[in-house]
């Protein structure tokens, strides 16, 4: 064990068994434990936020079935890497056979359309094995034609208990960590910071234990947050204050605040990040906290995505900017985004109900004649294009799940339907 290694390195698990989390994959009943038992690996994308594992998964599957592994990092590899180890895992992997090599890709997502196009043969014709890291979805970021022949399996964020499992596994095993006498009387503080990212969390708790003097240490919530005020990391587009710097970024354009938004944007543009990134989370941000109290912003929000994904930077600086302050200094509305929120929650709890006979589709002769259709009020034949019909299955009519917010495009919205609605949803 290298010493001067970070306390996440040197407790990366190197089994199954010592890996903590995850149980959905690697579990008793896993998909990837059951993988692993056959010896039969298929390509994969592992997706999930920072420190949940999916690097070190890669290496426990490698390792557990006995095969080659080879690992790239896409910030730093280009199609040329790409080549030369492909070349490396046809020459140490039997062609067509359960022990081809893995050759492991870890932010896979900030390769290029070229360089994705360059695993596909070796892929198809199974010289390797892939499994991509993403902390993006890969939906948006992994060519379809790649993505088709890899399982996607997401990782979650760590839960309270696996990451005070995880530092009560430091205080025990660690070779320095354990030679001290550390108490841990609270670990709130610790949590909250990590933001469920296991790295983070060994990581900041080795900073704390450091800092102390003595080997007798007490942890508590107070002492975490004076010492780790004092270490303030800088920007890392792939590690610890991305997400936080994202998040600051968002509450800032929802609290209306366009002095505190555009400042963690130029943290963001200074630290280098993707400029698809923070377009990402700005048209999020246009739909959830703006939503129908200004639609334009969407509009813009979406504009502003294409632009950049064209210009890049600097030039995309002044894009990103006059789109986050817009959005700053819109009304907001979270709306649209609580109704859908509602919706999803009533149907987990309903299940598939009928569509009402009135307003289903009518393809067929039968399906007419069965009544498919019958009664149904054609909105356009009757004044001001509305018949009060009911839409809803008959054991939910009536809900009510939109419900308009406080500002002037809103409340046009609240008048329209008490309009033609009435009392029905009681707007």
């Amino acid at each position: 064990m290298n010493v001067n290694e970070p306390l996440a390195e040197r407790l990366r698990p190197k089994t199954l068994n010592d890996y903590v989390s995850q149980s959905h994959l690697v579990g008793k009943d896993g998909a990837l434990t059951q993988h692993i038992k056959q010896g039969l690996i298929p390509s994969m994308i592992f997706w999930g936020p920072p420190g949940t594992g999916k690097t070190t998964l890669a290496n426990i599957i490698a390792s557990e079935s006995k095969r080659p592994f080879y690992t790239l990092s896409a910030i730093n590899s280009g199609v040329k890497d790409i080549r030369d180890v492909i070349d490396k895992a046809k020459q140490s992997g039997g062609l067509f056979t359960t022990k081809n090599p893995i050759l492991f890709i870890d932010e896979i997502h900030r390769f290029s359309k070229s360089q994705q196009d360059s695993l596909l043969q070796a892929v198809e014709k199974g010289w390797i094995t892939l499994i991509g890291a993403t902390t993006e979805n890969p939906s948006f970021e992994v060519i379809s034609a790649l993505l088709s022949r890899c399982q996607v399996y997401i990782l979650n964020a760590f839960e309270k208990t696996d990451l005070e499992t995880l530092l009560n596994r430091a205080i025990e095993v660690d070779e320095q960590i354990s030679k001290k006498n550390i108490t841990l009387k609270e670990t709130n503080a610790l949590l909250r910071l990590s933001g469920g990212d296991a790295r983070k969390l060994l990581n900041i708790f080795e900073l704390i234990v450091n800092s102390y003097n003595t080997d007798t240490i007490e942890i508590t919530d107070e002492t975490v947050l004076q010492k780790i005020q004092n270490n303030t990391v800088h920007y890392d587009k792939t590690g610890e204050q991305h997400y936080d710097i994202i998040s600051a970024f968002i509450k800032s354009i929802r609290g209306s605040d366009p002095n505190a938004a555009v400042y963690w944007l130029a943290r963001m543009i200074e630290g280098g990040e993707d400029v698809k990134f923070i377009a990402r989370r700005l048209l999020i941000a246009a739909s959830e906290d703006i939503g129908n109290a200004n639609p334009t912003a969407l509009v813009i929000a979406n504009n502003t995505f294409q632009a950049v994904s064209t210009i890049g930077y600097p030039e995309s600086r002044i894009i990103l900017s006059q789109c986050a302050t817009y959005l700053a200094c819109s009304p907001k509305s979270n709306a649209a985004y609580m109704a859908i929120g509602k919706a999803q929650q009533l149907v987990k709890e309903t299940g598939n109900l009928s569509v009402p006979l009135e307003i289903r589709n009518a393809p067929t002769k039968l399906m007419k004649e069965l009544g498919y259709g019958d009664n149904y009020k054609y909105a356009h034949n009757y004044s001001n294009n509305f018949a009060n019909q009911e839409f809803l299955p008959d054991q939910i009519k009536n809900t009510t799940l939109y419900d308009p917010g406080n500002n002037s495009r809103e409340n046009a919205h609240r008048a329209f339907l008490k309009e033609r609605w009435k009392d029905k949803y009681n707007y």
